[in-house]
């Protein structure tokens, strides 16, 4: 997929001389809602099976600014918060839930019933199981418009790190409520594309599950759903249509089978989830090695999947007590130097971040899976959202980069799939 990386790169002449008009009277809705003949259930946050819903997707705050305008922040974080992606899920066999297909809708809170599961069907092959599973399987969805509106062609990056940032948010919430998840990127794209009505306006990126096999066989469910709206506006992009099905296929994929493990105190770790917020700016304090050691704990954690690819780690310090400055390479010091100007300057010249705070992360690869790649990047990149919310330290994930230059600075080739300030 290096034509479109390629040719979606940020330079110091590229943001110049093509800046980023938007028309805002196309904004769109970041909210998808089925008719009211679909019937609707309240989530109930006391439910464990609804809890993982709740805190992988929900709003939880809402924003005011000097205009007299406010906007509702999720859970989980999004580019912009323009929030692309939609939760799917089929429930087999639990409390709480009828065996049937849902939608999570966001604004009101609530699982829409899409369809009833009749005996021995189901979405277990579509996902690569020859049986039914019991629990949760999600699928997790793109309205590629909702961030092609303001990132224009780049906007497939988001829309897949976003992706990223959900299934991070899906795993948080299963170990809240002590379940492991394991993600599944070999889905059967075009079908399910197909069969949920989506008109290419929308298309599913990924899928989990969160359910243990039972021994009865299923067979594909096969239905047809109405096309429901789910931005407002829309305005084709070819470049990310194109994007999308050059990379709907899975290549020479590796699975993950180690499990992640981690150590959070789980009342305290639940109000980190629901606090969470990303920094506009750091103040130049600096955080422990006890706190970086833990930060980067987290983030090389394995990742149960079915696709795991090689993503290089690249961390400057600017501010760590009793670690030295400089550029590291999956824990290894390369440069010993007092870099933050630099790692400011790399984030799009956004100083306040990458030179204000305490670390700085490049994440890069050369990997062929490049929807499975970009994803892993983003559950990266929400497991430092976790920690450092944890840890009451804050952290910005950054999308934005001068894509060579960062190359150059670190001395490598590879793809540089997403950047993230951490400090206080």
């Amino acid at each position: 997929m290096y034509w479109y990386h390629k040719e979606t790169k940020h330079s110091y002449y590229s943001v110049r001389s093509n800046p980023n008009q938007m028309d805002w009277a196309l904004q769109p809705s970041t909210y998808k809602n089925y008719p009211n003949g679909f019937e609707k259930f309240e989530l109930d946050s006391e439910n464990e099976w609804h809890s993982v819903i709740y805190h992988t997707a929900s709003i939880s705050t809402k924003k005011y600014y000097p205009t007299g305008t406010h906007r509702f922040l999720r859970v989980n974080p999004s580019a912009g918060a323009l929030y692309p992606n939609e939760l799917y899920f089929q429930a087999r066999g639990i409390e709480g839930f009828e065996d049937g297909l849902y939608h999570y809708e966001v604004e009101t809170n609530r699982a829409v019933l899409l369809y009833r599961l009749k005996k021995g069907e189901g979405i277990e092959p579509y996902m690569g199981y020859e049986t039914a599973m019991k629990g949760l399987l999600f699928l997790v969805s793109a309205v590629y418009y909702r961030s092609s509106w303001k990132y224009k062609n780049r906007a497939f990056r988001y829309c897949l790190l976003d992706a990223g940032h959900m299934l991070g948010s899906l795993e948080h919430a299963s170990l809240l409520n002590d379940k492991q998840l394991s993600v599944v990127y070999d889905i059967k794209r075009r079908q399910l594309n197909s069969m949920f009505g989506f008109a290419e306006r929308e298309f599913f990126l990924s899928g989990a599950s969160l359910a243990v096999p039972l021994t009865e066989e299923v067979k594909a469910l096969n239905f047809d759903l109405m096309y429901v709206e789910a931005s407002g506006t829309f305005e084709q992009n070819e470049y990310m249509e194109i994007a999308y099905r050059q990379t709907s296929h899975l290549l020479e994929k590796k699975a993950e089978r180690q499990s992640p493990h981690f150590d959070y105190e789980k009342l305290r770790f639940k109000e980190s989830i629901l606090k969470r917020r990303s920094q506009r700016g750091f103040e130049g304090y600096a955080i422990t090695k006890v706190e970086y050691q833990r930060i980067m704990e987290a983030i090389t954690a394995p990742i149960l999947s079915d696709c795991d690819e090689d993503i290089e780690l690249f961390v400057v310090l600017n501010r760590v007590h009793h670690m030295p400055l400089g550029l590291y390479h999956n824990g290894e010091l390369l440069k010993n130097e007092d870099l933050s100007q630099r790692a400011g300057y790399l984030c799009l010249e956004q100083y306040s971040l990458g030179t204000q705070g305490a670390m700085t992360f490049f994440l890069l690869s050369s990997a062929k899976n490049y929807q499975a790649l970009y994803q892993k990047a983003g559950i990266m990149g929400q497991r430092l959202y976790a920690v450092t919310s944890y840890l009451d330290i804050g952290c910005s994930g950054i999308g934005a980069y001068y894509d060579d230059e960062v190359n150059a600075f670190v001395e490598q080739e590879g793809m540089v799939l997403y950047a993230l300030a951490i400090g206080r």
